[in-house]
């Protein structure tokens, strides 16, 4: 998967999600996801090198850096809590959909209940 598709790809998944909005508050170079105000996703191609940043469990997130050539630490995020997609590995779509829609969800669980436009305990759930 290129880079354009890698973004493309990450756009289209969290635009799918309910409450997901797309913002520029850095400029028209960064793309930046959120659900009622909270960031869960940011993508850019500003470095020279278009990328996928998302929210992760922090376990989750060095075991996914260990496994995967193309996901590495947050691009100028906390290192620890969000995680960069590169193009060019091993990442397939379904897997870039699931990255995708759990830092939606992560993000969503910190929301008061009232304001969350899902249940991050069920959804996705038949």
């Amino acid at each position: 998967m290129n880079g354009a598709e890698l973004q493309r790809r990450a756009a289209d998944r969290a635009l799918e999600l309910p409450g997901s909005v797309l913002t520029h508050p850095f400029g028209e170079e960064w793309d930046v996801y959120k659900v009622h105000g909270k960031v869960f996703m940011l993508q850019s191609a500003e470095s020279g090198e278009a990328h996928v940043t998302l929210k992760a469990r922090p376990e989750d997130s060095h075991a996914l850096r260990e496994a995967y050539d193309d996901i590495r630490p947050g691009y100028h995020m906390n290192k620890k809590h969000w995680i960069s997609l590169y193009p060019g590995g091993r990442l397939d779509g379904e897997f870039v959909d699931d990255l995708v829609t759990e830092s939606y969800l992560l993000v969503v669980a910190g929301l008061p209940k009232r304001d969350r436009p899902v249940n991050p305990e069920t959804f996705g759930q038949s």
